[in-house]
């Protein structure tokens, strides 16, 4: 008799309250005439509004799965976690706010049916979001896309499906500054992509302002180039360059001619500008050395308070390490 594929469906939430019955409803109305078996995998951030209990009233239903975690751990974990515990033949990744379609997962199955290991759905457009957010969207997957020794596909976010052995792949990967996206791309296998149109949330604000923006796309760069320290190599030949002949043409000034420098100004100019630069390299380098010193930690990259509908030897450890 032949065994039905298993499909996992990872949906990473933070105070969704008013879209978590929603998601799940089109989830199921979606994948519903796919011959697969499917289990839902929700994992709650950490929220501090009604959303557990929403999550609560799902798991009823048997093909419903909670992981419940102690605390907000972030979003790129929460996806880790998620991916920790499925056990589908092929994992799919969607956020809650049905930004992103659930209806096109059925093409992704498609896609993988044919051999694709990756399947990435790639935005076309993006409603519901401001000119700035789309606007440093789009440069931010450029940038990072041009400075990596990996190919990163462009405008496209965490909604994939990815095989089993992709993410068993992923699985294996240590490191606490995660940016998913970039981790997929990095351990390769045969990939392709769905173009879609991004619709607007269904209710509720979005969970990532301006703060975690800059916090992913910095993850992101660090994570996956050393060119800004490279910047920073530069930034530092060049000031100590334009230092040296600085200081040629005053002493020149000094020695064959009459002029000389009168007052603050130019000096304290000029000093700010190199501390400047300086204050800029250290940082720079700082980004790289505070990964570093979370990665010796060695702490577990989340802890589960609760989990729900998995099987008992899912729950024989409160936490996974990394």
């Amino acid at each position: 008799m032949k065994t039905r594929k298993l499909l996992s469906v990872v949906v990473p939430v933070y105070n969704e309250q008013e879209v978590i019955t929603e998601t799940y409803r089109r989830l199921k109305a979606s994948l519903s005439n796919l011959d697969m078996d499917i289990e839902y995998i929700f994992i709650n951030d950490g929220s501090t509004d009604n959303t557990y209990l929403k999550l609560k009233e799902l798991i009823v239903n048997t093909d419903v799965k909670l992981i419940n975690f102690s605390r907000n751990f972030g979003h790129q974990i929460a996806i880790s976690a998620g991916m920790d515990y499925a056990k589908g033949d092929a994992v799919v990744v969607i956020d809650a706010d049905l930004q992103d379609p659930p209806e096109i997962i059925s093409e992704m199955i498609e896609k993988w049916k044919e051999g694709y290991e990756v399947v990435y759905g790639k935005r076309l457009h993006r409603e519901g979001e401001t000119l700035f957010k789309k606007l440093t969207a789009k440069l931010f997957y450029r940038v990072i896309d041009n400075i990596t020794d990996i190919k990163l596909p462009v405008d496209v976010g965490d909604f994939r499906l990815i095989d089993k052995k992709v993410c068993n792949s992923m699985k294996s990967l240590p490191e606490r500054a995660r940016y998913v996206r970039g981790l997929v791309s990095w351990v390769g296998f045969n990939q392709t992509s769905i173009e879609y149109k991004r619709e607007k949330r269904f209710a509720g604000k979005t969970k990532y302002p301006l703060r975690k923006m800059i916090k992913l796309a910095t993850d992101g760069i660090i994570s996956f180039s050393y060119r800004p320290l490279k910047l920073a190599t530069f930034l530092g030949m060049t000031v100590s360059a334009l230092s040296f002949i600085y200081l040629i043409v005053i002493l020149l000034q000094k020695f064959f001619t009459n002029s000389t420098v009168e007052g603050w100004a130019s000096t304290m100019v000029v000093s700010l500008f190199f501390n400047g630069v300086m204050l800029v390299v250290i940082g720079i380098m700082g980004e790289y050395v505070g990964r570093i010193y979370e990665e010796v930690k060695s702490r577990p990259l989340y802890v589960i308070g609760e989990l729900i509908n998995f099987d008992e030897g899912n729950k024989t450890n409160e936490y996974t390490k990394r």
